[in-house]
């Protein structure tokens, strides 16, 4: 599953990155490698961007960016 596919409210585990160059880099440093666990907290009127609670932070991510995060649903 990818995680712009993780419903609200539902937690996911990271299991791979499938992106290259500064989007990975970014991916990475805002805290998603595998193992990570990630929640879905809300999704914004037009569907785009979502808001994930990353180890504790909120962060906004867009769609086309969360699809290139493979994840494992843990609900």
């Amino acid at each position: 599953m990818l995680l712009s596919q993780l419903p609200v409210g539902k937690t996911g585990e990271v299991v791979a990155i499938t992106c290259s160059g500064l989007v990975r880099r970014r991916l990475l440093d805002l805290g998603l490698v595998p193992g990570t666990k990630i929640r879905t907290l809300r999704q914004s009127p037009g569907g785009d961007p979502l808001a994930f609670n990353i180890r504790g932070a909120v962060i906004a991510l867009r769609l086309d960016t969360a699809s290139h995060v493979k994840i494992r649903s843990l609900d």
